[in-house]
């Protein structure tokens, strides 16, 4: 790829971005496993969103077993055997459908096939509910590479999972590249691979700070090429267009 000619790369996060997974997925799966295991807890929507501060399924059971008084060791175990199980049901959920794509996602992942550009996938979930979510609401053919935290040894903000992406994707630098992320872990792991990235917010995310972004919005549009970036400024949402032309920049990200 050229920084004159070529199409762009755009690499698309999963959870949060394209697609409404943390409200009505796994959120939903780590009450049914809580609730399986015979444990008194129910995670609202305002409490899993307090939780959602720390990174990693099974790390956030531990953390919040440990707040509700049981052992360290307790807590350990517990939370592999409940992480495991709500993994299990999370994948069902995601094969009966019932983990929505954010509105205007199909839209925009139109619009950048259109233009031309690579659409890649970078995602520290696990390749095990990944690809089957991806699958239901997408088709596995529209993105060219898919990295998961299966294949990564850090996940966000750490930038392994951008790097590897850079590593396979046939761009002469990284800002070649665009990135769609929600949450700050994503812009900081984006960012840390020098990657440029446009933020679209979501209920749980949209308190966080994004100092360094391109561009942060609320939501995606239906995605038309000849749409412009005064467009999208005025009316607060992603377009095909705007993507592309974050591409082939000479200077760094912000």
């Amino acid at each position: 790829m050229t920084s004159n000619s070529a199409a762009p790369a755009v690499v698309f996060d999963v959870d949060g971005t394209l697609v409404d997974s943390e409200r009505y997925g796994h959120r939903v799966a780590f009450n049914e496993a809580l609730a399986a295991f015979g444990l008194p807890y129910v995670w609202d929507e305002a409490t899993y969103g307090r939780l959602l501060a720390t990174a990693g399924g099974r790390q956030r059971l531990r953390t919040f077993l440990l707040s509700q008084g049981h052992a360290e060791g307790e807590a350990d175990e517990l939370a592999g055997r409940l992480h495991e199980d709500k993994t299990a049901r999370f994948i069902e959920l995601c094969r009966q459908g019932r983990v929505p794509a954010r509105p205007g996602v199909e839209q925009l992942l139109d619009g950048c096939a259109q233009t031309g550009s690579t659409i890649a996938v970078a995602t520290t979930g696990t390749r095990d509910w990944v690809a089957p979510l991806l699958e239901r609401n997408f088709g596995l053919q529209r993105f060219h590479l898919l990295v998961t935290g299966s294949e990564v040894p850090r996940r966000k903000p750490a930038s392994d999972v951008y790097d590897e992406v850079l590593r396979q994707l046939p761009v002469e630098r990284p800002g070649d590249v665009v990135a769609v992320e929600d949450s700050a872990n994503g812009l900081a792991a984006a960012s840390a691979a020098g990657v440029p990235c446009v933020i679209v917010v979501n209920d749980y995310t949209r308190q966080e700070d994004f100092s360094g972004a391109e561009l942060v919005v609320d939501g995606f549009r239906e995605a038309t090429v000849w749409q412009g970036c005064a467009e999208l400024l005025e009316d607060g949402a992603v377009t095909a267009a705007t993507l592309a032309g974050l591409c082939h920049r000479t200077d760094p990200p912000r």
